[in-house]
């Protein structure tokens, strides 16, 4: 079951990536964003109940789960939505990948979890490795001038949904599955947006091309009710330094579809780059590597 939810995790943030870049253009980001976690909360909850998995919560469980909405369900993708306005998806996800440090520096903060070398080494080589995959990208965007606000939108997400992963952590110390805390927070993280949306006088608009409506439909039914579920639910078997791996790996899906529809053309540093990201994720899957330490084997 671990390696079923890992991979689907990979597979689903894979593919997210081309759908989010549909949904930028005509319709504000806060707007396009509130959408997709409306539609998501509708359907969410109504399963939860139907299935009867909804469990029995306490007022601080609540108040963690508003955290988590806001971190997990509504900022965390006004910061991405944001900067992938201005920045390419190949830094996007460069920048993404860090969630693996930022995961084993909070879960020393937060759980006084230290990590292990294995941890921190499957990190660095896949940070090395998405550098090297998208090196002809970044460097074009070099040229053209980086938005660092943009970038700085980018690191903000990527904390903010690390965040989101200790308070995860903290349900399943406290015995609530995903299924319970998934439905109530992204509940939570669109009522934020709506107030913010609200506030900012930001307007309700829409676009119906083919295109949007379906990548917001997949962003919210796939890549979010399934793929937040499958992912927490490895947080909870493996724990967050393990499970923030596969953000390292699912760039490497948005690659490949990127090659057949967008032409991606694959270069030396490109090849060297996979073969670096597949290194970190076998040291996170349990092969031992000299100066890495103990594998972070899935169990």
């Amino acid at each position: 079951m671990t390696q079923f939810l890992y991979l689907s995790t990979v597979l689903i943030w894979g593919t997210t990536w081309i759908a989010i870049h549909w949904q930028l253009g005509q319709v504000a980001v806060l707007t396009s964003v509130l959408y997709r976690f409306a539609i998501a909360a509708t359907i969410m909850l109504p399963l939860v109940l139907i299935s009867r998995r909804l469990q029995a919560t306490s007022k601080a469980d609540h108040g963690f789960m508003v955290l988590q909405g806001m971190c997990l369900f509504s900022m965390n993708f006004v910061c991405f939505y944001s900067a992938g306005l201005s920045i390419s998806s190949g830094l996007l996800s460069v920048i993404f990948s860090s969630a693996t440090l930022f995961n084993a520096v909070n879960n020393r903060i937060f759980w006084q979890e230290k990590p292990t070398g294995a941890v921190f080494g499957a990190g660095i080589l896949g940070i090395i490795g998405l550098s090297l995959m998208f090196w002809p990208e970044l460097r074009s965007n070099s040229d053209k001038g980086v938005d660092v606000a943009s970038i700085g939108l980018a690191f903000l997400g990527t904390f903010l949904f690390s965040l989101g992963n200790m308070i995860s952590v903290r349900h399943n110390k406290k015995g609530l599955k995903p299924f319970t805390s998934n439905a109530y927070a992204m509940i939570y993280g669109t009522l934020f947006l709506a107030a913010l949306l609200i506030i900012t006088g930001t307007p309700l608009a829409w676009d119906a091309r083919p295109q949007y409506v379906g990548s917001l439909l997949y962003l919210a039914v796939i890549g979010t009710i399934a793929g937040f579920t499958a992912y927490l639910s490895l947080v909870g078997r493996i724990g967050a330094n393990k499970a923030a791996y596969a953000t390292v790996m699912f760039p490497v899906v948005a690659l490949a579809l990127s090659t057949v529809f967008e032409g991606y053309v694959w270069r030396l540093s490109s090849v060297s780059g996979l073969a670096l990201v597949l290194l970190g994720n076998g040291l996170i899957l349990g092969i031992k590597l000299p100066f890495f330490g103990k594998p972070a084997n899935l169990r």
